[in-house]
Protein backbone atom coordinates (compact mmCIF):
# COMPACT_ATOMS: atom_id res chain seq x y z
CA UNK A 1 0.00 0.00 0.00
CA UNK A 2 1.28 3.70 -1.17
CA UNK A 3 1.13 6.20 1.78
CA UNK A 4 -2.07 7.27 0.83
CA UNK A 5 -5.53 6.20 -0.14
CA UNK A 6 -8.04 8.40 -1.47
CA UNK A 7 -8.87 11.32 0.99
CA UNK A 8 -6.38 9.73 3.98
CA UNK A 9 -2.52 9.57 4.35
CA UNK A 10 -0.91 6.50 6.76
CA UNK A 11 1.18 7.90 9.08
CA UNK A 12 2.39 4.24 10.30
CA UNK A 13 1.49 0.63 10.46
CA UNK A 14 0.22 -0.36 14.08
CA UNK A 15 0.13 -4.15 13.56
CA UNK A 16 0.15 -6.86 10.79
CA UNK A 17 -1.62 -10.64 10.36
CA UNK A 18 -2.20 -13.06 8.08
CA UNK A 19 -5.19 -11.25 6.65
CA UNK A 20 -5.13 -7.95 7.75
CA UNK A 21 -2.97 -5.17 8.85
CA UNK A 22 -3.79 -1.75 10.62
CA UNK A 23 -2.55 2.08 9.50
CA UNK A 24 -3.16 4.92 11.71
CA UNK A 25 -4.43 7.49 9.21
CA UNK A 26 -5.37 11.32 8.87
CA UNK A 27 -8.18 12.66 7.15
CA UNK A 28 -6.41 14.86 4.33
CA UNK A 29 -9.67 16.96 4.42
CA UNK A 30 -10.32 17.60 8.55
CA UNK A 31 -6.68 16.30 9.55
CA UNK A 32 -9.04 13.70 11.93
CA UNK A 33 -7.03 10.46 13.21
CA UNK A 34 -8.23 7.03 12.09
CA UNK A 35 -7.41 3.18 12.69
CA UNK A 36 -7.80 2.00 9.11
CA UNK A 37 -8.10 -2.12 8.97
CA UNK A 38 -7.41 -3.48 5.84
CA UNK A 39 -8.03 -7.15 4.84
CA UNK A 40 -6.99 -8.92 1.65
CA UNK A 41 -8.33 -11.76 0.03
CA UNK A 42 -5.46 -14.68 -0.44
CA UNK A 43 -7.48 -17.22 -2.25
CA UNK A 44 -11.21 -17.96 -1.81
CA UNK A 45 -10.91 -19.47 1.76
CA UNK A 46 -9.97 -15.64 2.56
CA UNK A 47 -13.43 -14.93 2.04
CA UNK A 48 -14.68 -15.10 5.77
CA UNK A 49 -12.06 -12.58 7.02
CA UNK A 50 -13.61 -10.28 4.57
CA UNK A 51 -16.81 -11.36 5.71
CA UNK A 52 -15.60 -10.45 9.74
CA UNK A 53 -13.95 -7.18 8.40
CA UNK A 54 -17.87 -6.30 6.93
CA UNK A 55 -19.71 -7.32 9.61
CA UNK A 56 -17.10 -5.92 12.32
CA UNK A 57 -18.21 -2.68 10.40
CA UNK A 58 -21.89 -3.45 10.32
CA UNK A 59 -22.44 -3.66 14.23
CA UNK A 60 -19.33 -0.81 15.31
CA UNK A 61 -21.18 1.45 13.25
CA UNK A 62 -24.32 0.88 15.22
CA UNK A 63 -22.74 2.24 18.48
CA UNK A 64 -22.72 5.28 20.87
CA UNK A 65 -21.60 3.89 24.20
CA UNK A 66 -17.92 5.24 24.98
CA UNK A 67 -16.52 1.66 26.17
CA UNK A 68 -17.07 0.05 22.35
CA UNK A 69 -14.87 1.20 19.93
CA UNK A 70 -17.14 2.84 16.79
CA UNK A 71 -16.57 2.01 12.89
CA UNK A 72 -17.18 5.03 10.97
CA UNK A 73 -17.16 3.51 7.13
CA UNK A 74 -16.37 1.01 5.47
CA UNK A 75 -14.58 0.58 2.04
CA UNK A 76 -14.94 -2.29 -0.99
CA UNK A 77 -12.56 -3.26 -3.35
CA UNK A 78 -12.86 -5.10 -6.48
CA UNK A 79 -11.02 -6.58 -8.96
CA UNK A 80 -12.14 -9.02 -12.03
CA UNK A 81 -15.78 -8.63 -10.65
CA UNK A 82 -15.09 -9.77 -7.32
CA UNK A 83 -14.01 -8.98 -4.24
CA UNK A 84 -10.64 -8.38 -2.85
CA UNK A 85 -9.92 -6.06 -0.33
CA UNK A 86 -12.16 -4.26 2.53
CA UNK A 87 -11.14 -1.32 4.21
CA UNK A 88 -12.88 -0.54 7.73
CA UNK A 89 -12.28 3.16 8.81
CA UNK A 90 -12.67 2.73 12.96
CA UNK A 91 -12.08 4.99 15.96
CA UNK A 92 -8.38 5.59 16.75
CA UNK A 93 -6.91 4.95 20.37
CA UNK A 94 -3.95 5.64 21.82
CA UNK A 95 -3.13 2.65 24.68
CA UNK A 96 -2.02 -0.89 24.91
CA UNK A 97 -4.96 -3.90 25.46
CA UNK A 98 -5.26 -5.59 28.82
CA UNK A 99 -3.00 -8.88 28.31
CA UNK A 100 0.10 -6.72 28.24
CA UNK A 101 -0.79 -5.28 31.40
CA UNK A 102 -3.36 -6.54 33.92
CA UNK A 103 -4.50 -4.48 36.81
CA UNK A 104 -2.70 -4.58 39.96
CA UNK A 105 -4.80 -3.88 42.62
CA UNK A 106 -8.56 -5.71 42.93
CA UNK A 107 -10.43 -2.30 42.53
CA UNK A 108 -8.59 -1.62 39.42
CA UNK A 109 -9.96 -4.88 38.37
CA UNK A 110 -13.69 -4.03 39.55
CA UNK A 111 -13.64 -0.48 38.07
CA UNK A 112 -12.30 -2.18 34.74
CA UNK A 113 -15.20 -5.09 34.92
CA UNK A 114 -17.58 -2.57 34.91
CA UNK A 115 -17.05 -0.64 32.22
CA UNK A 116 -16.51 -4.14 30.28
CA UNK A 117 -20.01 -5.10 31.39
CA UNK A 118 -21.50 -1.36 30.74
CA UNK A 119 -20.26 -1.66 27.24
CA UNK A 120 -21.79 -5.20 26.83
CA UNK A 121 -24.59 -4.24 28.40
CA UNK A 122 -25.19 -1.27 25.32
CA UNK A 123 -24.46 -3.99 23.08
CA UNK A 124 -27.46 -6.31 24.15
CA UNK A 125 -29.81 -3.71 24.30
CA UNK A 126 -29.27 -3.03 20.46
CA UNK A 127 -29.92 -7.20 20.10
CA UNK A 128 -26.04 -7.93 19.51
CA UNK A 129 -23.61 -10.47 21.22
CA UNK A 130 -19.76 -9.74 21.12
CA UNK A 131 -19.34 -13.55 21.31
CA UNK A 132 -14.86 -13.26 21.57
CA UNK A 133 -14.16 -10.67 24.76
CA UNK A 134 -10.66 -11.69 25.83
CA UNK A 135 -7.67 -9.55 27.46
CA UNK A 136 -6.49 -8.53 23.64
CA UNK A 137 -9.87 -7.67 22.48
CA UNK A 138 -9.81 -4.51 25.82
CA UNK A 139 -7.82 -1.99 24.94
CA UNK A 140 -6.83 0.34 27.60
CA UNK A 141 -6.68 4.15 26.86
CA UNK A 142 -3.88 6.42 27.98
CA UNK A 143 -6.72 8.76 29.31
CA UNK A 144 -8.17 5.84 31.36
CA UNK A 145 -11.07 5.28 29.08
CA UNK A 146 -11.50 1.74 27.95
CA UNK A 147 -12.53 -0.07 24.42
CA UNK A 148 -13.92 -2.72 23.10
CA UNK A 149 -12.45 -3.68 19.87
CA UNK A 150 -12.56 -6.66 17.32
CA UNK A 151 -16.31 -7.47 16.40
CA UNK A 152 -15.42 -9.27 13.78
CA UNK A 153 -17.26 -12.39 15.80
CA UNK A 154 -20.44 -10.68 16.87
CA UNK A 155 -23.84 -11.47 15.88
CA UNK A 156 -27.35 -11.49 17.10
CA UNK A 157 -28.44 -12.54 20.03
CA UNK A 158 -29.95 -16.32 19.61
CA UNK A 159 -27.79 -16.73 16.65
CA UNK A 160 -26.25 -20.36 15.91
CA UNK A 161 -23.30 -20.21 14.45
CA UNK A 162 -22.50 -22.87 11.39
CA UNK A 163 -19.17 -23.85 12.87
CA UNK A 164 -17.01 -23.43 16.10
CA UNK A 165 -15.78 -19.84 16.50
CA UNK A 166 -14.07 -18.28 19.15
CA UNK A 167 -10.76 -18.33 21.44
CA UNK A 168 -9.68 -20.90 23.99
CA UNK A 169 -9.33 -20.11 27.43
CA UNK A 170 -12.84 -17.92 27.13
CA UNK A 171 -14.77 -19.58 24.81
CA UNK A 172 -18.27 -20.91 26.69
CA UNK A 173 -19.69 -24.42 26.04
CA UNK A 174 -22.46 -23.46 24.30
CA UNK A 175 -20.29 -21.78 21.39
CA UNK A 176 -18.28 -25.18 21.17
CA UNK A 177 -21.09 -27.04 21.17
CA UNK A 178 -22.70 -25.06 18.48
CA UNK A 179 -25.84 -24.33 20.28
CA UNK A 180 -27.63 -20.91 20.16
CA UNK A 181 -26.41 -17.87 21.34
CA UNK A 182 -27.03 -15.69 24.37
CA UNK A 183 -26.06 -12.72 26.79
CA UNK A 184 -25.03 -15.18 29.12
CA UNK A 185 -22.32 -16.34 25.96
CA UNK A 186 -20.97 -12.82 26.48
CA UNK A 187 -21.44 -13.16 30.58
CA UNK A 188 -19.03 -16.81 30.09
CA UNK A 189 -16.47 -14.66 27.85
CA UNK A 190 -16.08 -12.14 30.19
CA UNK A 191 -16.30 -14.38 33.13
CA UNK A 192 -13.01 -16.06 32.08
CA UNK A 193 -11.42 -12.86 31.26
CA UNK A 194 -12.11 -11.57 34.35
CA UNK A 195 -10.86 -15.05 35.98
CA UNK A 196 -7.37 -14.33 33.84
CA UNK A 197 -7.53 -11.10 35.15
CA UNK A 198 -7.58 -12.02 39.35
CA UNK A 199 -5.33 -14.88 39.13
CA UNK A 200 -2.79 -14.38 35.75
CA UNK A 201 -4.16 -18.17 34.84
CA UNK A 202 -6.58 -19.23 32.41
CA UNK A 203 -10.02 -20.67 33.22
CA UNK A 204 -10.10 -24.25 31.99
CA UNK A 205 -12.62 -24.38 29.42
CA UNK A 206 -14.34 -26.78 27.39
CA UNK A 207 -11.63 -26.22 24.60
CA UNK A 208 -7.68 -25.53 25.74
CA UNK A 209 -5.06 -24.20 23.44
CA UNK A 210 -4.34 -25.94 20.33
CA UNK A 211 -7.93 -26.98 19.80
CA UNK A 212 -7.98 -29.83 22.13
CA UNK A 213 -11.12 -30.55 24.29
CA UNK A 214 -10.82 -30.33 28.12
CA UNK A 215 -11.76 -33.29 30.63
CA UNK A 216 -14.77 -32.15 32.33
CA UNK A 217 -13.63 -33.64 35.47
CA UNK A 218 -10.72 -31.12 35.34
CA UNK A 219 -12.86 -27.99 34.48
CA UNK A 220 -15.03 -29.06 38.20
CA UNK A 221 -11.44 -29.04 39.87
CA UNK A 222 -10.48 -25.57 38.85
CA UNK A 223 -9.50 -23.50 42.04
CA UNK A 224 -11.39 -20.10 43.15
CA UNK A 225 -9.90 -16.93 42.06
CA UNK A 226 -9.46 -16.10 45.79
CA UNK A 227 -7.21 -19.51 45.96
CA UNK A 228 -4.81 -18.10 44.05
CA UNK A 229 -4.67 -14.79 44.98
CA UNK A 230 -5.39 -13.66 48.42
CA UNK A 231 -6.17 -10.57 47.88
CA UNK A 232 -9.59 -11.09 46.03
CA UNK A 233 -12.71 -10.95 48.40
CA UNK A 234 -14.75 -14.72 48.00
CA UNK A 235 -17.22 -12.34 47.43
CA UNK A 236 -15.96 -11.20 43.27
CA UNK A 237 -13.89 -15.27 43.30
CA UNK A 238 -17.72 -16.08 43.48
CA UNK A 239 -19.07 -13.82 40.56
CA UNK A 240 -16.21 -14.87 38.24
CA UNK A 241 -16.88 -18.72 38.98
CA UNK A 242 -20.96 -17.96 38.38
CA UNK A 243 -19.87 -16.42 35.08
CA UNK A 244 -18.24 -19.46 34.14
CA UNK A 245 -20.52 -22.10 34.67
CA UNK A 246 -20.93 -24.85 32.49
CA UNK A 247 -24.89 -24.32 32.31
CA UNK A 248 -25.92 -20.95 30.89
CA UNK A 249 -28.97 -21.14 33.36
CA UNK A 250 -27.15 -21.16 36.45
CA UNK A 251 -24.81 -17.89 35.14
CA UNK A 252 -25.58 -14.24 35.86
CA UNK A 253 -29.02 -13.28 33.60
CA UNK A 254 -27.06 -10.37 32.06
CA UNK A 255 -24.82 -7.76 32.14
CA UNK A 256 -26.86 -5.77 34.56
CA UNK A 257 -26.63 -8.18 37.05
CA UNK A 258 -23.09 -8.55 36.96
CA UNK A 259 -22.74 -5.04 37.47
CA UNK A 260 -24.83 -5.18 40.19
CA UNK A 261 -22.73 -7.71 41.87
CA UNK A 262 -19.78 -5.92 40.81
CA UNK A 263 -20.90 -2.46 42.67
CA UNK A 264 -22.02 -4.93 46.28
CA UNK A 265 -17.98 -6.11 45.88
CA UNK A 266 -16.42 -2.13 45.41
CA UNK A 267 -19.22 -1.03 48.23
CA UNK A 268 -17.61 -3.23 50.60
CA UNK A 269 -14.22 -2.69 49.82
CA UNK A 270 -14.70 1.02 49.74
CA UNK A 271 -16.67 1.34 52.92
CA UNK A 272 -14.54 -1.50 55.22
CA UNK A 273 -11.27 -0.24 57.40
CA UNK A 274 -8.57 -0.93 55.59
CA UNK A 275 -7.16 -3.08 58.79
CA UNK A 276 -10.93 -4.81 58.58
CA UNK A 277 -10.27 -8.29 56.14
CA UNK A 278 -14.06 -9.20 54.41
CA UNK A 279 -15.38 -12.37 56.00
CA UNK A 280 -13.69 -15.38 55.77
CA UNK A 281 -13.99 -17.97 52.69
CA UNK A 282 -15.13 -20.03 55.69
CA UNK A 283 -17.40 -17.93 57.65
CA UNK A 284 -19.52 -17.69 54.56
CA UNK A 285 -19.63 -21.55 54.29
CA UNK A 286 -17.38 -21.42 51.12
CA UNK A 287 -13.86 -23.39 50.98
CA UNK A 288 -11.28 -21.42 52.98
CA UNK A 289 -7.92 -19.64 51.41
CA UNK A 290 -5.36 -21.41 52.15
CA UNK A 291 -3.44 -19.52 49.26
CA UNK A 292 0.70 -18.34 49.32
CA UNK A 293 1.07 -14.42 49.12
CA UNK A 294 0.52 -13.72 45.43
CA UNK A 295 2.51 -12.31 43.08
CA UNK A 296 2.45 -8.87 41.79
CA UNK A 297 -0.42 -8.78 39.79
CA UNK A 298 1.32 -6.16 36.92
CA UNK A 299 2.86 -7.20 33.90
CA UNK A 300 5.01 -4.20 32.60
CA UNK A 301 4.34 -3.42 28.88
CA UNK A 302 6.86 -4.33 27.10
CA UNK A 303 6.74 -1.32 24.16
CA UNK A 304 7.80 1.72 24.35
CA UNK A 305 5.29 3.34 22.25
CA UNK A 306 1.70 2.18 22.50
CA UNK A 307 -0.79 2.97 19.79
CA UNK A 308 -4.01 1.15 18.55
CA UNK A 309 -3.86 -2.62 18.97
CA UNK A 310 -6.79 -3.58 16.69
CA UNK A 311 -4.83 -5.69 15.14
CA UNK A 312 -3.57 -8.11 17.62
CA UNK A 313 -6.33 -10.77 17.27
CA UNK A 314 -4.82 -11.01 14.18
CA UNK A 315 -1.47 -11.63 15.20
CA UNK A 316 1.49 -14.36 16.50
CA UNK A 317 0.03 -16.51 18.98
CA UNK A 318 -3.26 -15.80 18.27
CA UNK A 319 -2.94 -17.21 14.50
CA UNK A 320 -3.08 -20.52 16.46
CA UNK A 321 -5.39 -20.12 19.22
CA UNK A 322 -7.89 -18.16 17.74
CA UNK A 323 -10.82 -20.71 16.53
CA UNK A 324 -12.77 -20.71 13.14
CA UNK A 325 -12.78 -24.15 11.92
CA UNK A 326 -15.95 -26.31 10.38
CA UNK A 327 -16.28 -29.24 12.27
CA UNK A 328 -17.66 -32.75 11.47
CA UNK A 329 -21.11 -33.65 11.69
CA UNK A 330 -20.35 -35.21 15.21
CA UNK A 331 -19.74 -31.72 16.23
CA UNK A 332 -15.45 -32.42 17.06
CA UNK A 333 -13.84 -29.55 16.19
Amino acid sequence: MSNSIPGYNILKKLGQGARSQVFQVVDSATGEIFALKRVIRGDDEDTRFLDQAINEHEVASRFTHPSLRRSFSLRRIRRLFRLAEVHVIMEYVEGFVLDQKRPNRVEASIDLFIKLAEGLGHMHSLGYLHTDIKPNNVLLAHDGSIKIIDFGQSCRIGFKKPRIQGTPDYIAPEQVERRRLTRRTDVYNLGATLYWALTGQAYPTAIGKGGQRQDAKRRDLVPQPHELNNEVPPSLSKLAMDCCHHDPLRRPMGMKEVISRLETVRHVLATRPSSAPEPSASDKGERPDHAPPRKPLITDVKHEEMYDYSAFHDLGEDDEEDLDTETSPGGGA
